[in-house]
């Protein structure tokens, strides 16, 4: 399931960097204009329809970058001690024997 997860948000990563590279620049930061798609759309019409496309690839990589943040949590969580089940058995003591120290009672012979 990650998998398939992590193979969508790499196609929707490269979607997305590939869609804002393509979009003509308003700032001229670098005085380099975008190109135009050679009368395939007006200017606007062409603006309106990338400006909807990085929001929809936007929103779908923050999502898959969601999912697989909860599929990575899941996957590595290791048990703690506040899991497991409370035990309420007493240690096992051995049964009492003469150690060599205590006295004994004295044997007729």
């Amino acid at each position: 399931m990650a998998t398939v997860v992590l193979v969508i948000h790499l196609f929707i990563a490269l979607a997305l960097v590939g869609v804002i590279l393509i979009q003509r620049s308003e700032g001229g930061g670098l005085g380099i204009g975008g190109g135009t798609f050679g009368g395939l759309t007006s200017g606007r019409g062409a603006a309106n329809l990338l400006t909807r496309t990085t929001a929809i690839l936007a929103a779908s990589f923050i999502g898959t970058s969601l999912i697989l943040a909860i599929l990575a949590g899941n996957a590595t969580r290791a048990p703690i001690v506040l899991d497991r089940p409370a035990t309420t058995t007493a240690p096992v003591t051995p049964p009492q024997q003469d150690t060599p120290g205590t006295p004994s009672a004295p044997v007729a012979q």
